[in-house]
């Protein structure tokens, strides 16, 4: 024991995935599936470390879940991600999994590990049981082996292998290629890869979502600046003034994204796009939004509602009010009539009382995914 790393690759796009979240976010219960990949293998074995190698935009987010393991930002390509993690394995062997694969048999992890070291690299595999033809050469099928993750190599064979200037599809084929010798154990047909969703229904380990609700609430606030364009909720408002700001400075779609990542369990609006970066100057609020809403439907959830309160003595808010809902509708991905706006004026009371400012305050609802449905 603690001579294995263990990596876990989920850095992809899920491209080729026809669901909304990506796969390494489906929920199974309460927690993501990256993690209920992790979590497997831990009861199969007690690892020296176990990497989890995560898409660029998702590695703060995912540090969120748990303190237990390394985290480790991938590449564009899978062996790009494979040489990320690598760089922090000190053990002697590396087991490399693909999140994909999310219901592998202990008798798979046990096989490996029982004949590590009889090669360079371990490979569980299928045989073929159908005929199988190569453009128009019918292949000896007792030869063909379905290959499979995941794969336990000797850690500086797979190092020395990917330093190669050529991409490969899976460890085995990296270290085949500069003469490493490779070993086959007995695969599973559970071993099922997650590719494009449908795959799900034939998978019986995943436990079903939560069907938990998760609110989160934004406020924010801006005074105004004579001379400049108004927006709100995405449309341009009638005005003499606008809002003092590094973007556009509307007020009502941060107020919004605050409250979408604070469902989430994400952070805040600076953490995202921080208005130190030149690159959100004057930017559109409307994009920000777009944004937000892919990285939360990415992970996995769904925005059910939102409510809004607009608190302003100036501009006068209800001429505008179901343009706003719309805009809001669209970029939130919501049927109007789950898009609320309230408005109240300042009373003459405070900054918003002496027409110096306004302040929106939102709450978002979101839910899981539902990936069986």
């Amino acid at each position: 024991m603690f001579d294995i790393t263990l990596i876990v690759l989920c850095a992809g796009d899920s491209s080729r995935f026809a669901l909304e979240p990506k796969k390494q976010w489906i929920r199974c219960g309460e927690i993501p599936l990256w993690l209920y990949v992790a979590k497997m293998f831990e009861n199969y074995y007690t690892f020296a470390k176990i990497i989890i190698v995560a898409h660029q935009k998702e590695l703060k987010y995912m540090k969120n879940f748990s303190d237990k393991y390394e985290f480790v930002q991938g590449g564009e390509e899978r062996q790009y991600s494979m040489m990320n993690g690598l760089q922090n394995v000190t053990s002697k062997y590396v087991m490399v999994t693909d999140v994909a694969r999310c219901c592998i048999p202990g008798e798979v992890i046990n096989n490996l590990l029982s004949n590590k070291e009889r090669a360079d690299c371990i490979v569980p595999c299928l045989s073929s049981s159908d005929t199988v033809v190569y453009g128009a050469e019918t292949l000896n099928r007792d030869e063909i082996k379905l290959i499979q993750t995941p794969q336990l190599s000797l850690t500086a064979k797979l190092q020395e292998a990917l330093e190669q200037k050529k991409l490969f599809t899976d460890d085995s084929s990296a270290i085949k290629n500069i003469g490493g010798t490779i070993f086959y154990v007995k695969g599973s047909a559970n071993s099922i890869k997650l590719t494009f969703g449908e795959e799900l229904n034939k998978v019986s380990c995943l436990p079903a979502p939560s069907k938990d609700f998760f609110v989160g609430t934004g406020i924010d606030i801006h005074p105004f600046e004579d001379g400049k364009k108004m927006f709100l909720g995405g449309i341009q408002i009638v005005s003499d003034f606008g809002f003092k700001a590094h973007s556009d400075g509307d007020v009502l779609i941060h107020s919004i994204i605050d409250a979408i990542l604070g469902a989430c369990g994400a952070g805040d609006i600076g953490e995202f796009f921080p208005d130190t970066d030149m690159k959100y100057k004057g930017a559109d609020s409307k994009v920000l939004l777009q944004e937000i809403v892919k990285f939360v439907k990415n992970v996995g959830f769904c925005i059910v509602n939102v409510d809004v309160t607009i608190l302003a003595q100036v501009p006068k808010i209800n001429p505008y009010k179901m343009e706003i809902k719309q805009s809001l509708a669209n970029l939130l991905d919501l049927p109007i009539y789950k898009v609320n706006i309230k408005a109240t004026t300042g009373e003459e009371l405070g900054f918003v009382g002496r027409s110096e400012g306004l302040v929106v305050q939102s709450i978002a609802n979101l839910k899981y995914y539902d990936w069986r449905v």
